[in-house]
């Protein structure tokens, strides 16, 4: 990513997130579901490195022309009883001609002179009077299409509805007789027939580019276990992409992620090369916001996070350019704030095995997603976010670490202003030094204490926190009340700098965070 400084800390020990697939490419035979008909039909996904492909089976010319030899005009005499007394198939709508598919009395198959849609030949030829007159061309045997089966609808598809596809008869193959203008059709025409096929043809293409994945059903807690949803920048949707197993969907989620970060890492590496070194990008991605409050229609909603330099940012749309940086919904200094991860950690194996197997779905949890983390502000603001992938909480966990841990040595101390015993003094907490109090206008320190000598905290929650300290020469604990405007920030500055002194101290150690939250917020 274009950064340098000391490898990040370890992650936490015990927790098991699956590492995201490297970038490939892959295809497999799914489902389009309509969750408002209940519908779904067979596609094929093409999965690429920049783009998630959709195809749909088609029938489509091959080879072979119409050289206009062999056609002739007939008219039809619709009779009160049977009708014009032939069917129809095919049309533009499947890039096939419109073909006479059944005549009464077995006459040969033939081809409309023109490229309409099916439903509009349909509509023509069952409004066109009692007497209608077309142009059709000689085909020496059925198209290869019309012995062709369609293309299985799916599971919850009704089989029965394909009556009024354009490549079934088009119902009007009632008895009705018939007299032509022109000599009958030669036995052995000179003309080649047209050849067709049935292929799967590109009909959607998702660019992967900042795009993102949604498992849950717009405005609702429910999980589509075997299902998801692409969504592109510039509002492009995939749709419901179902899966005949959950195992399926799970690896199709997992590719499609590794994907889309990849394409991320590269966006950050050249918005890298703009920043000074101080100010890189080290992590970004899509997460979803669980909105306070129980009067919205939705629990969660799309954010896109960044860690950059000093700061913490949440948009409603991702930065794509320099100056979008400024219009952040929410910035925060990384020092001031707490990364907390939530309840469950489980591999995507394991989470899926457990809703499969023991119904975990239907327990009643806090937070119905597996997959969240907080971020707790000053003033006692707090976001709680969710992901859709263990290895993805994984790496904002490492990631926010990393951030944080390379913030605290580029500044090395923060002071802030404080009171003691009716006095104001500044409070410095110092990645070199430790604690140090000294009053605001004459600097004169007050006391001194190492990172190692805190034993501890208690505060009230508002503004007022004791921090007990222990006497390297006397072994007492001294207690220190000091009163801050914003307390929380004063806080999690002092679990940042705790966190970051242990990991430079031991890069091997893998639980700096807890061991600092230890100290911390013991109270």
């Amino acid at each position: 990513m274009g950064t340098e400084g000391p490898p990040p800390p370890a992650a936490s020990r015990g927790r098991q997130g699956c590492l995201l697939v490297p970038a490939r490419t892959k295809t497999t035979i799914a489902l389009l579901y309509d969750e408002e008909s209940e519908n779904a039909y067979d596609i094929r996904l093409k999965l690429t490195k920049e783009v998630l492909t959709i195809q749909k089976q088609d029938v489509v010319c091959v080879g072979g022309s119409h050289q206009g030899r062999n056609r002739r005009t007939v008219t039809l005499r619709r009779q009160p009883v049977g009708g014009l007394g032939l069917s129809i198939k095919g049309g533009s709508e499947h890039n096939v001609p419109v073909v006479i598919s059944k005549i009464f009395e077995d006459q040969a198959d033939g081809v409309l002179l023109c490229r309409p849609g099916w439903s509009a030949v349909v509509h023509l030829l069952r409004n066109a009077g009692d007497e209608v007159t077309i142009t059709v061309e000689y085909l020496r045997e059925a198209p290869a299409f019309l012995k062709l089966p369609l293309g299985s609808p799916g599971p919850s598809s009704d089989h029965s509805s394909g009556a009024s596809s354009p490549l079934f008869d088009s119902g009007l193959h009632l008895n009705g007789n018939s007299s032509t203008t022109a000599p009958s059709s030669p036995s052995s025409p000179i003309a080649k027939d047209p050849r067709y096929e049935k292929r799967w043809l590109d009909t959607l293409s998702v660019p992967l580019s900042m795009a993102r994945i949604s498992r849950y059903k717009a405005g609702t807690e429910k999980l589509r276990w075997n299902a998801f949803e692409v969504l592109a920048l510039d509002g492009v949707s995939s749709g419901i992409l179902r899966f005949y197993t959950a195992q399926d969907g799970t690896d199709w989620l997992r590719a499609v992620s590794a994907n889309i970060r990849e394409l991320t890492l590269q966006n950050m590496k050249m918005a890298n090369k703009c920043c000074s070194p101080s100010d890189q990008v080290v992590h970004m991605g899509w997460v979803n916001e669980k909105l306070q409050g129980a009067d919205s229609s939705q629990t969660f909603r799309p954010k896109f996070l960044a860690l950059k330099g000093p700061s913490f940012y949440v948009f409603s749309t991702p930065p794509v350019s320099t100056f979008d940086w400024v219009r952040a919904e929410r910035t925060y200094h990384l020092c001031e704030v707490l990364f907390k991860v939530h309840k469950f950690w489980l591999t995507e194996d394991c989470w899926l095995q457990a809703n499969l197997y023991l119904g975990l779905q239907d327990f009643d949890f806090e937070d119905q997603r597996p997959y969240c983390f907080s971020i707790v502000a000053g003033h006692g603001k707090s976001h709680v976010f969710n992901v859709e992938l263990g290895s993805e909480l994984a790496m904002w966990e490492k990631s926010f670490q990393r951030a944080t841990f390379m913030e605290v040595q580029r500044t090395g101390s923060r002071t802030y202003m404080c009171s003691w015993q009716g006095e104001m003094l500044c409070f410095t907490v110092d990645f070199a030094l430790g604690f140090t109090c000294f009053e605001s206008k004459t600097k004169n320190v007050l006391w001194r204490f190492k990172f190692s000598q805190l034993k501890g905290s208690s505060d009230d929650g508002k503004t007022r926190v004791k921090l007990l300290f222990q006497n390297l020469d006397t072994k007492q604990i001294e207690t220190k009340e000091l009163e801050f405007q914003d307390l929380r920030a004063v806080l999690h500055c002092i679990h940042s700098f705790i966190a970051a002194k242990v990991a430079s101290v031991d890069p091997g150690f893998m639980d700096s965070q807890s061991l600092a939250r230890k100290y911390m917020y013991s109270s």
